[in-house]
């Protein structure tokens, strides 16, 4: 049990640094957005934009390893990592919702490869939207994980 909770720890870690960038990536493409006549800025915040982007990636494939050793490790370690899913269906939502994340995740990356590349982005107003909806699936992600209603 104790193997269970350290990669279940590390799995959280990760996701709590991935979710960290899903949710200030968008902040920095409204304030390119805003400051679309400021040269210097734009190069700063550009520059700091593909640092989060790539350590975000990174995040997400760690939390996925140790999230992929969650889900299916008790078939290859039986008798160290127990089979917490077995004839439930929260995990499917679960993993549905987290899909949706890294497509988001991957959407503001291509907004930021536009931006960088010269494109327009959507209005800061638009982006401020769009920053929301992570917000509401991880409340869903959590609400599924913590409460296992199906």
């Amino acid at each position: 049990m104790t193997v269970y909770l350290l990669i279940k720890s590390l799995h959280l870690l990760f996701v709590i640094a991935w979710m960290a960038t899903v949710f200030y990536l968008p902040r920095i493409l409204v304030n390119l957005a805003e400051t679309a006549n400021e040269p210097a800025v734009q190069a700063r915040l550009q520059l700091m934009a593909r640092r989060l982007y790539k350590f975000g990636h990174n995040m997400f494939g760690m939390a996925f390893v140790f999230g992929v050793v969650l889900w299916q490790g008790w078939r290859v370690f039986p008798a160290t990592m127990p089979n917490v899913t077995s004839g439930m269906h929260w995990i499917d939502a679960k993993l549905t919702l987290v899909v949706l994340l890294l497509v988001y995740f991957i959407g503001c990356g291509r907004l930021l490869k536009r931006r960088i590349a010269g494109g327009a982005l959507p209005s800061s107003r638009a982006l401020r939207w769009i920053n929301e909806l992570p917000v509401l699936l991880l409340l869903c992600v959590i609400y599924l994980v913590t409460a296992k209603p199906f």
